[in-house]
């Protein structure tokens, strides 16, 4: 049983994509959603949304990248919306480009949201947890962190660091009954992913591979949907998953071939 109903979940990069997604299945489930992000208008749109469905959710807008703030806003749901039972880290940028051609900005602005901005929220939600002996935390990383990628190294490397911080995260809250695990996507049909394709048939060049930049196809043959990614979360953070911790949950298609 999924055993969510009633419970408060913090979910990061809830304004599109993914992040979207777990926020609206949470939602449906009966789950308080606080859905935080940087784009305000996408955020109102989402929660006056779920709202005219009967669902509750509210909207925060916060730079993860900034400590303070984070620490200041989970402090304002805890009091305002109740203790947060679940997190969710889906907020992510992608910046691409040679290595050699890739700024300063490119990788601090990388790191600062894909890794560190996991590190702000996760430690300001797990220091409220461990008092209450209680909580499931699932950071959304992604396959590109298994993998060397071809003009993807600045994410790739934050999507690694982050899947290791949740790890060492999940090891040393074992003893407080919190869990903490990833879910890496591939490729799935999201704005993000949409921003790499150039011509009509990017999708099924995505879904074939190319050997020239030593990219493995989707042995499926499709592309992921952002429900695909948003149900194993949901199964991650339930009592479903009661015995799982520091795993991480490939829902790939098989592109990495279970590396």
């Amino acid at each position: 049983m999924m055993r969510v109903k009633g419970k408060v979940a913090l979910v990061t990069g809830a304004s599109q994509g993914i992040g979207e997604e777990v926020a609206r299945v949470l939602a449906e489930l009966g789950v308080f959603v606080a859905a935080i992000d940087q784009n305000g208008e996408g955020l109102l749109e989402l929660v006056k949304d779920l709202r005219k469905k009967g669902l509750q959710a509210a909207d925060f807008v916060v730079d993860v990248g900034d400590s303070t703030a984070v620490d200041q806003l989970v402090d304002k749901i805890e009091r305002d919306l109740g203790p947060i039972d679940m997190l969710v880290n889906v907020a992510g940028i992608l910046r691409t480009g040679l290595i050699t051609s890739l700024s300063d900005e490119d990788w601090v602005k990388t790191f600062r949201v894909n890794s560190t901005g996991v590190f702000n929220v996760s430690r300001s939600v797990a220091g409220r947890m461990i008092p209450r002996r209680y909580g499931s935390i699932v950071t959304v990383g992604s396959n590109a962190a298994a993998v060397p990628r071809m003009q993807m190294s600045a994410y790739a490397a934050s999507k690694a660091a982050a899947l290791m911080f949740t790890k060492c995260l999940g090891l040393e809250l074992a003893e407080y009954n919190i869990r903490c695990n990833i879910v890496s996507p591939g490729s799935t049909d999201t704005p993000m992913q949409r921003s790499l394709w150039r011509g009509q048939d990017a999708a099924q060049s995505v879904i074939a591979g190319s050997l020239k930049t030593f990219k493995t196809g989707i042995p499926l043959g499709k592309l992921a949907m952002p429900a695909d990614i948003a149900n194993a979360v949901v199964f991650l953070l339930s009592d479903s998953a009661r015995h799982i911790t520091m795993h991480d949950l490939r829902v790939d298609g098989g592109a990495t071939l279970g590396v």
